[in-house]
């Protein structure tokens, strides 16, 4: 009798299965009959959802990922579950194309509800590995779980004193004021980084993209304090609190682009980015607003319409210019229009949409920009849903 040991291992920096810190946790089983080096376990690799957690309108869903390891393979096998507790409805094992590499690509038919997709693999020197993808299907049952099972994230930097700029008087009152009503409005879980230098902004992003975050979930990130813009490098910037005041190489600011890019990779479906600094409308390259109309449909189908489409969409308090930061305890004119529009509570039908927020700001003296960025789809929206 073979002497096997489950085990679950969080992946940490001291594991190399190619996934992050937080991904998910993995089912790992250790055959102590013979040598095993747990750094030598398969890893698996997903392109087919990409995402932990996935919505699918259609029944036909398709399977891609990649499993290596540098212990030759034995065995790998696919498998659909309805219950993570109940037996698989179906396996099958994959044919090993080499002892180190094996691709899967596969279309599977799901019925609607809740579904499972396990891939496992094991090495010749009985290391075993378990990874899964739930997948919902059918948009009844995509409706049931936008009304019981998703969250609401925002994180707030504000920054209103400088180690080398001239100190502000409103972002973090500002921001103080914004999160409130995100938190008991909105039903958002809140979270305020003030007066970060330029690696606690890029600490902070990096855990919210460590979050196992699911479809329907929503991410709003939101900038205050002081902005510049390059000329010569044509780049916009968010001014951190170490920020230098001579800095050519603006290797101390935080860059639009990098903003950007950082972003559109967290494993977010949707993403709302409101920034309240001077030329914060240069996050946008082409300096471009839009907005998009809606035809007039129920409530919850609206939301399910909405929250089934990726969404990276930005909101800023000017273009290319300066924005006032208003009196001391008064707030900057932009977040006037912010909060009141925040205070609406979406009105009737108790949802407010970004493209309504931007609505709201067009007469500020200083023209919001309004648009999308990195792989926002066609017609996707932000939404705040009223308590």
């Amino acid at each position: 009798m073979k002497n096997l040991l489950t085990i679950f291992l969080i992946f940490s920096g001291l594991l190399v299965f190619g996934q992050r810190a937080s991904d998910r946790t993995n089912k790992i089983r250790l055959d102590f009959s013979k040598p095993v080096n747990a750094t030598k376990l398969p890893a698996i690799k997903w392109e087919l959802p990409s995402l932990e957690y996935t919505n699918s309108e259609e029944s036909r869903v398709e399977i891609k990922a990649n499993v290596t390891s540098s212990v030759p393979l034995k065995k790998i096998t696919l498998s659909l579950l309805r219950d993570l507790d109940g037996e698989a409805t179906s396996e099958l094992d994959i044919p090993i194309e080499s002892s180190v590499f094996t691709a899967i690509s596969k279309n599977m038919f799901l019925i609607d509800g809740q579904n499972y997709i396990q891939i496992s693999a094991e090495n010749e020197e009985g290391g075993f590995i378990l990874e899964t993808r739930s997948i919902i299907v059918g948009m009844d049952a995509i409706a049931d779980a936008i009304s019981i099972d998703r969250k609401d994230y925002a994180i707030l930097f504000a920054t209103d004193q400088y180690d080398n700029w001239t100190d502000l008087v409103n972002p973090i009152y500002d921001a103080r004021s914004i999160a409130r009503e995100l938190e008991e409005r909105y039903g958002f879980e809140v979270r305020i980084v003030e007066n970060a230098n330029q690696n606690e902004v890029f600490t902070t992003l990096r855990e919210y993209a460590q979050i196992n975050y699911k479809p329907q979930d929503q991410l709003f990130i939101f900038f205050a304090g002081h902005g510049q813009y390059d000329e010569v490098f044509g780049e916009g910037y968010v001014v951190a609190r170490n920020s230098l005041s001579n800095d050519p190489s603006k290797t101390s600011y935080i860059s639009h682009n990098r903003l950007r890019n950082n972003i559109d990779n967290i494993n977010c479906e949707h993403i709302a980015l409101i920034m309240d600094v001077c030329f914060g409308g240069t996050f946008d390259p082409v300096l471009a607003g839009s907005r998009n109309v809606y035809e007039d449909i129920d409530k919850n189908d609206f939301i399910v319409k909405k929250l089934s489409m990726r969404t990276r969409k930005f909101l800023t308090s000017g273009g290319k210019e300066y924005v006032s930061d208003g009196i001391k305890g008064s707030h900057s004119p932009f977040t006037v229009r912010l909060l009141e529009a925040l205070k609406s509570n979406g009105g009737e039908d108790r949802i407010l949409t970004l493209s309504e927020l931007n609505l709201s700001m067009q007469k500020l003296k200083t023209t919001p920009r309004f648009g999308s960025f990195g792989s926002d789809e066609a017609n996707s929206e932000f939404l705040f849903i009223g308590n």
